[in-house]
């Protein structure tokens, strides 16, 4: 039910898909499945889908969802997504001329009430 959730974002169902044939999404899809899906999936199931990347093991996947844990890290922008994006060869997601749409996660996902919390104090202290 939870990957079937978490599919619903196109970018998010490009990337598992990805995932599923093997294919390397780069360091920043990685960060990326991470950031998000740690709120779809349980740990093992996000480290069962990373280490299918020919470039991610099970050490280097559990490293990844360890630093997206301990930092707190919410889901990026659609910006943030673009600008990782020019630093690595896979497409984390599908934009065209800097169109963010298809790398929003926020307008297809909920994510849990913490995570707006996170963001709205964020704003709060930098506004």
């Amino acid at each position: 039910m939870a990957l079937e959730e978490l599919q619903e974002n196109a970018m998010m169902s490009h990337l598992v898909r990805a995932l599923e044939r093997g294919q390397d999404i780069g360091h920043y899809g990685r960060l990326v499945f991470v950031m998000v899906g740690q709120h779809f999936l349980s740990d093992d199931e996000v480290i069962a889908l990373l280490t299918k990347d020919a470039d991610c093991d099970e050490r280097k996947a559990r490293a990844i969802v360890a630093q997206v844990k301990s930092h707190g890290y919410n889901p990026p922008k659609p910006e943030r997504i673009l600008q990782w994006m020019k630093e690595q060869e896979f497409p984390i997601c599908e934009a065209a001329d800097g169109d963010t749409e298809g790398c929003n996660v926020y307008k297809s996902l909920k994510f849990p009430p913490e995570v707006y919390e996170r963001i709205a104090n964020y704003y709060r202290g930098h506004g």
